[in-house]
This record gives structure tokens, sequence and C-alpha cells, in this order.
């Protein structure tokens, strides 16, 4: 099986060196800007590396794509100029989702098969073992070939491309707001001298799986939101009074007014609604970007 890596930086090194292990593979690579590592690289498997993309990639079964984001389609399209039809195109880059859709689909019109991959953790800390999200029709023969590599990924079932970058984005919505949060947070308690007592009284969110944590949140927020709202805003007043000027609180307390705003003129009528009633309410209720 030929196998191209297109974009030899730190994830295309990566999967290169992964994939050298496995001796059905005969890797190509083409990169414009050859870095010294990329080049020792190429060295030590003694596999040449193309500069542009071009007639030679007609050999290959399989393609990753593991370039800049930004240059993500441009890239795509040059290669499915190329590839023949049944081959295997992986786009590994953080390209925006709506970009991967519209790679897929292009794909599709040349019979190549589009994987979008989305990388769920730092390749610097976890090499070939960090998370791989595939989704697309094919996404499962783009997982076996990872995982007789030692890699580590898994396909999302009955997806499209742009299934997975669009979750990595969730994921980081979630985990980098925490972040945020938690610098804020450990920052007060620590100057109060009450962080070992925080984490006690935080040990209640450990009782609840994630998801219905979350849920919670949620279907409590269009009933309490009023509430709430003062309490975000003492909270605010707490963190002043210890220095701490929050970036995080400001944008807190915009969401909580909005949903104040809403109640007060489409009321919650349920004393406890669903999920999907509060998700029904909110979407009527949230700003538009």
């Amino acid at each position: 099986m030929k196998i191209t890596i297109v974009g030899l930086g730190e994830v295309g090194r990566c999967y290169a060196q992964a994939l050298a292990s496995n001796t059905t593979v005969e890797l190509l690579f083409c990169e414009q800007r050859i870095a010294p590592a990329a080049q020792r690289l190429a060295d030590q498997l003694g596999v040449p590396i193309h500069s542009r993309v071009g007639d030679w990639l007609a050999e290959s079964d399989c393609v990753l794509s593991c370039v800049v984001g930004t240059q993500s389609l441009e890239v795509t399209r040059e290669c499915l100029a190329h590839l023949k039809p049944g081959a295997l195109f992986a786009d590994l880059t953080t390209a925006a989702p709506e970009r991967k859709r519209l790679a897929g689909a292009e794909a599709a019109r040349q019979r190549v098969d589009y994987v979008d991959v989305a990388i769920m953790g730092a390749i610097a800390y976890l090499r070939e073992k960090t998370p791989l999200l595939c989704s697309g029709p094919k996404a499962d023969a783009f997982v076996e070939l990872l995982l007789a590599a030692g890699a580590t990924a898994r396909a999302l079932p009955a997806s499209q491309p742009g299934d997975a970058i669009t979750l990595k984005i969730l994921r980081s919505v979630f985990t980098k707001g925490m972040e945020a949060l938690a610098v804020e947070v450990l920052l007060a308690a620590e100057r109060q001298q009450l962080r070992p007592a925080l984490y006690e009284v935080l040990k209640d969110i450990d009782q609840a799986p994630l998801p219905a944590f979350l849920e919670m949140l949620v279907s409590t927020h269009v009933v309490h939101a009023t509430r709430r709202l003062h309490e975000v805003e003492e909270a605010e007043r707490q963190l002043a009074s210890l220095g701490i000027a929050s970036s995080v609180l400001g944008g807190v307390r915009q969401r909580f007014s909005h949903s104040s705003e809403g109640l007060a003129l489409e009321p919650i009528t349920e004393e406890k609604p669903s999920l999907a009633q509060a998700l029904d309410w909110l979407s009527r209720h949230t700003p538009t970007a």
C-alpha cells in the first residue's frame, strides 16, 4: 500500500514514523518548505521528498494531508486532480467545518473517499497515541490503517466530513472555557487561603456523570437565570475586591442577562423543563452573532 504524507510538520512527521513501522506500507512525502527535521526523517527512512503535488500522486492509495488549516482546501483540490478513484484522502488539518464539508463533497464527485480527522489532544506529548476522531463514510477504513500502525483513533458512526472537526471545536468551547474559569477561581481561592476548602465544596459535582451535570445546568438555567444573574454579579464584585479583574464573568453575566430578559418576555411555565424544552427556549432567546 502506498501512502503519501503531504506536509511534514510535527503532525506529518509523527504519523510518518508510525506508518513506517508497518512493513506493508510504502511511504511518499510532499513538502514545499523542507525543514531540517523533515529532511532528517526522510533520510532516515530513505524516502525522497516531492516539492509539489503532481502526477506521481496517482500511485497513492491513501493521502494524509497534514498542512496548516488555511491551506487545507487548496491542498485537497491539488491532490484530487491526481488521485485515482477509490483512493483514501484523510484531512488531519484544523480547517473550519464548512471547508471540510466542501472538500468532502468535491472528493466524492471525484470518487475519492474523504475522511475528516480531528486531533483531540497534543501531538507533542502523546505522539501517535494522541486520540483521533474520524468522520465520513470511509472513516472506518482509515481508522483500521491507523490502528495497524499503533495509533489511537476511532470513527464517528454514521458521520460526514466536518462532523469530527465540529466536535473538536465544541470540545474546545467547553475545555478552554473551563480552563479560563479554573485560572480565575483557583487564583481567587489561593489569595484567600481557601483552595483546599474549595475542593471540598466542589465534591458534589463529581457525584453525577458529566453529561447529566451539563444537562442539569441547562435545564435549570431557563428557570433560574434571573436569580443566578445576581449571584454572578456578586461573584464579579468578590473577585474585584481581591484585585482580580475577571475576564470570564463578564461574558457569563451577559449570558445570564440575555436569558433573564428572555424570561421577562416569555416565562417558562414548566417547573422542571426537559432539556429539549430548555434548548428550544434558548434557541429563541439567544442573540445571533
